[in-house]
């Protein structure tokens, strides 16, 4: 199948050619064949498996077969609601490109920088808005947005904005929008407060789920380094400097982790720079720019800020720390290996996350490769015993238990209920240390 059997506008058609686009992924070919039969749609769907297209092509092809010679002030008639400003910012660029021989404007608003601008351009009439879900409700609050001409909504990486708290958002918005309208959810995963809340959006609707775990896992060529925490910084530098690429993507757990990598890479000469939710917009956006326009070999990110990174060609995805959600490893690695192509992810794995790399290895189904030894192998014994302790909690249960049980002995003269209430107290001073 190609983008021409899918029967889209020859606009349209001619942009994503002009993109490099000549076979649909699978995602693509399964649901805009739905949407451009005005069909509600539930998406399982990742990022990094061709999405924004999957929804962006059917929308314009519907607005500009539907555009007749349209009159005054333009009408936002399409809302795309996503997470964090990045995957907006990616979604905005992407209706811009699959739209370019077409008259169909779009925006995108988000929180964290002056709304002058995002509002001058919705005062100027906008077919799409692409929003963030605090900007979208504020502007609604202020005047400038009204969702009563939306004849499509879009519901993107549903799961993530569970995850930072905009349920009540999404709720608000929900709540605004027309009942007569098109409606598209996409999400990683499905909990239960997914499915309930797909189920207010969606009326009559068709799923299409597209599982890329073991698809990624097969393109990406992974490695795993065991190494103690410590030792992490002069592992990074040690690849960095051995093996130069064009870009490298390294996910730290925490935006202070972030920050801290910055310094060390720093200190051996190594520019980078790091992207998360303390950055300001304006740091973000350059730190971004520079990394996708080659000028920056090496961004630092977090989870949340790398949603919406889609770097061409990305060379290497580092997880200096292996996440604690596995579908997050999927979703890191998903970076590198996109479209058809290949790619390498490494990750670091100090004592305490062997339980991480386990859930890893049962949901891809494979065991992730062990890499060689490195110039920075463990010969501290503490490492050691701290592994075997995580490794063996019975044994270590058991053991507190036996030191337990070894009393000194009695010293003569003590009377069996001074014994007694000894043992008490020494009972219950042991729960309070617990608690």
């Amino acid at each position: 199948m190609t983008f021409k059997d899918l029967g889209i506008a020859p606009p349209l058609l001619r942009a994503v050619e002009e993109e490099g686009y000549h076979t649909p992924t699978p995602i693509q070919q399964k649901a805009i064949p739905i949407l451009l039969r005005g069909k509600d749609l539930l998406g399982v769907a990742q990022t990094g498996t061709g999405k924004t297209a999957a929804f962006g092509i059917p929308i314009l092809h519907h607005l500009f077969n539907g555009q007749n010679g349209e009159r005054g002030k333009r009408r936002i008639k399409a809302l795309i609601v996503t997470p964090t400003r990045e995957l907006a910012i990616q979604i905005g660029e992407s209706f811009t490109a699959y739209g370019k021989f077409t008259s169909i404007r779009n925006t995108v608003i988000f929180g964290g920088v002056k709304q002058g601008r995002q509002t001058r351009e919705l005062q100027r009439g906008v077919d799409i808005l692409v929003a963030t879900p605090g900007r979208l409700l504020d502007l609604m609050n202020q005047g400038y947005i009204s969702l009563r001409d939306i004849q499509y909504a879009v519901l993107d990486e549903a799961d993530q904005m569970l995850d930072m708290g905009f349920i009540h958002d999404i709720k608000k918005i929900i709540a605004k929008l027309p009942s007569k309208r098109q409606s598209l959810f996409f999400s990683a995963t499905m909990p239960r407060d997914i499915v309930e809340l797909s189920r207010k959006i969606l009326g009559d609707f068709e799923r299409v789920a597209v599982k890329p775990e073991q698809a990624t896992a097969e393109k990406v060529e992974q490695g795993v380094f065991f190494i103690s925490k410590r030792h992490k910084p002069k592992l990074l530098v040690h690849l960095l400097k051995e093996k130069p690429t064009d870009s490298v993507l390294v996910f730290s757990r925490t935006k202070h982790g972030a920050n801290k990598i910055v310094k060390k890479l720093a200190q051996a000469d190594i520019p980078s720079a790091a992207i998360h939710g303390n950055k300001s917009q304006t740091a973000r956006q350059k730190a971004l720019g520079d990394f996708k326009d080659g000028r920056l070999k090496v961004l630092i990110a977090t989870d949340i800020a790398a949603r919406g990174i889609d770097v061409d060609q990305l060379s290497l995805v580092i997880n200096y720390d292996l996440p604690n959600v596995p579908e997050t490893y999927v979703h890191r690695i998903g970076r590198t290996g996109r479209a058809n192509a290949s790619g390498i992810a490494l990750s670091f794995c100090d004592s305490e996350e062997r339980p991480y790399l386990k859930d890893i290895e049962k949901l891809i189904k494979q065991a992730v490769p062990r890499m060689p030894e490195h110039p920075f192998v463990d010969d501290e014994p503490e490492e050691a015993k701290k592994e075997h302790n995580q490794r063996s909690p019975k044994n270590n249960n058991r053991n507190k238990n036996r030191n337990k049980r070894r009393r000194p002995p009695k010293r003569s003269g003590h009377r069996s209920g001074n014994s007694q209430n000894h043992r008490r107290n020494h009972s219950n001073n042991s729960s309070g240390r617990n608690n």
